[in-house]
């Protein structure tokens, strides 16, 4: 089976970050040291479930704008994405934060928001789960999904600015611009946000595929079964 290009890129950019995030040289910077190579992976996870997150929610409005149960399955297979991409965000920002803040868990607002807007995409899964009615479980989650979205932005980005924080950029610390001035990680990092935010497309799509696919043998067993009733 041949692959699109978008997907060899994808597979290049990784194979690229992970070995340039591992090998390549790193400012040394006091507390951080080797630690800022997680940098090539944490972040990207975050802006790879943000990107595929909005995604979800735009088809989730298309859904309640045209009723396609299509558009629902799409919206449904990017937020569980978003929520895969979420908890890979959590665990390697715990292990940045056990071997530079000396704990696991420290209680910034960042951190605290981001578990609490994964607590929130967690309800929308049980919500989905909860309801039979497929037409009922579509548009009650997708006006949920969009709540979920319009609240995660704010735990994230707004929230920890108005605070004190732990994290660069937020609570009056310096971003990791101001910090790498001979813009070395930039060459890593860059392809290493395009090259996850594919793979969470691309993870959507094989998901969505497998819903497809269950949706189409549902109806198919459905048909048969009117037949052999008549």
């Amino acid at each position: 089976m041949k692959l699109a290009w978008w997907k060899i890129l994808c597979i290049v950019l990784l194979v690229y970050t992970v070995i340039g995030g591992l090998l390549l040289s790193v400012p040394r910077l006091p507390i951080l040291n080797e630690s800022i190579r997680n940098l090539y992976f944490h972040v990207p996870m975050w802006f790879g479930m943000l990107a595929i997150m909005f995604m979800s929610v735009v088809y989730s409005i298309r859904y309640l704008q045209k009723s396609d149960p299509k558009l629902d399955d799409f919206a449904v297979s990017a937020a569980h994405t978003g929520i895969l991409f979420g908890l890979l965000g959590l665990a390697t920002g715990m292990a940045w934060a056990r071997y530079t803040w000396g704990d696991w868990w420290v209680n910034d607002p960042k951190l605290n928001g981001a578990a609490i807007g994964m607590l929130i995409y967690s309800a929308y899964v049980v919500l989905r789960n909860s309801l039979e009615d497929e037409q009922q479980r579509a548009r009650i989650s997708a006006i949920y999904n969009i709540f979920a979205f319009s609240t995660l932005v704010p735990l994230l980005f707004i929230l920890p600015r108005l605070t004190d924080s732990l994290h660069p950029g937020n609570g009056g610390n310096p971003g990791f611009s101001s910090y790498d001035l001979d813009n070395k990680m930039r060459l890593v990092f860059y392809p290493a946000v395009i090259g996850w935010m594919l793979l969470g497309v691309w993870i959507t799509q094989v998901s969505y595929r497998v819903k497809a696919w269950q949706r189409r043998r549902e109806e198919v067993g459905t048909t048969k079964a009117v037949v052999h009733s008549r």
